[in-house]
């Protein structure tokens, strides 16, 4: 074999090897700090996902919404995470300033109505409910309202998670204030004094499934798991209204990581992913080219009440603080 038919060889081995090397090997490697307030079951069911489409690893750090962010704040001069995913948008509006602007690859695939948050972008789009246990209440005991839910019949019969921990917790709390305006703190006070507590939202669910309570007051997503696993629950969606908004995700201001953190938000935002939380964890997509889950209603058939980001986290420090006052005070 001649020196130029050796070369060729060589070049063409050389080729062959490198076409088998994975695709995302080569445009990426090394890790991504993640903080977030994602149920375990997503974590575990979506960092595989991303780490086997990417190579890059994903060092998951869980905690509430209250914990992340505070957390992050603490952090600001020398950040430990490179990607904040799927808190609460008041929480990232309040601390957009240790945020990094970022404008993902399909940007223009984000539906304009999510597109409410300042250096921060819509992750998916999270709806407020209540979910009842049909075996401890009847239907025409169910709550259809947020005022129904102080009623004093169910005193001790619900759960919730803490307003002062939790990002969807103080979501709910604003919601009402939101619907009821002046009139908000009168309604909410009979409530809260109604609530069982507990330090983590997704656990709320659980409770009313396994009937430690008659009615939760969580997320669509993390009532609709236990619907679909066959529990004795059904989701009731507030007659007075409730809130559709999206959870966020964000980079992180001079994090460690920042050009793999930016992979990880072009990856959350994909198709591909928003279908998957779509068909297998009972999201809702912030994309305008992914529905829906068929089994959810559509957004237009029950009562969905704007929420402004802006004013609920420029109020977040003083709202917590009369939540506590009312707690303590009971």
């Amino acid at each position: 074999m001649n020196k130029k038919m050796n070369s060729q060889m060589v070049a063409f081995t050389l080729s062959v090897l490198f076409l088998m090397i994975p695709f995302h090997s080569i445009l990426a490697s090394g890790k991504v700090v993640l903080y977030s307030a994602h149920k375990q079951a997503i974590i575990d069911a979506m960092v595989p996902l991303f780490e086997s489409k990417t190579g890059i690893k994903a060092e998951v750090i869980k905690a509430g919404s209250g914990d992340i962010i505070n957390r992050a704040n603490a952090e600001r001069g020398n950040p430990q995470a490179d990607v904040i995913w799927s808190i609460g948008g008041e929480q990232l509006e309040a601390s957009s300033d240790i945020l990094q602007k970022f404008t993902p690859k399909d940007y223009n695939k984000i539906d304009p109505v999510f597109m409410v948050g300042t250096n921060w972008l819509p992750y998916t789009a999270i709806v407020n409910v209540f979910i009842v246990n049909k075996q401890l209440l009847k239907p025409n005991q169910y709550p259809r309202t947020w005022k129904d839910l102080g009623r004093s019949n169910l005193k001790g019969r619900i759960s919730s998670a803490r307003a002062d921990k939790s990002g969807s917790s103080y979501m709910q709390l604003a919601t009402v204030l939101t619907i009821y305006g002046d009139k908000g703190w009168d309604v909410y006070k009979p409530i809260l004094q109604n609530f069982v507590l507990s330090g983590s939202s997704s656990a709320v669910p659980r409770f009313v499934n396994d009937g430690e309570a008659s009615v939760g007051v969580t997320l669509e997503d993390n009532a609709y798991k236990y619907v679909q696993g066959g529990g004795p629950v059904e989701i009731v969606y507030p007659e007075d209204g409730t809130v559709a908004a999206p959870d966020g995700i964000a980079l992180v201001k001079n994090g460690p990581n920042s050009k793999n953190g930016k992979i990880f938000i072009d990856w959350a935002l994909s198709k591909e992913t928003q279908n998957f939380l779509v068909q297998e964890m009972g999201r809702r997509p912030i994309r305008t080219d992914v529905s829906a889950s068929g089994d959810l209603p559509p957004l237009s058939s029950f009562k969905v009440v704007p929420y402004d980001f802006s004013w609920s986290a420029g109020n977040k420090d003083l709202f917590r603080k009369k939540w506590n006052d009312i707690l303590i005070g009971d």
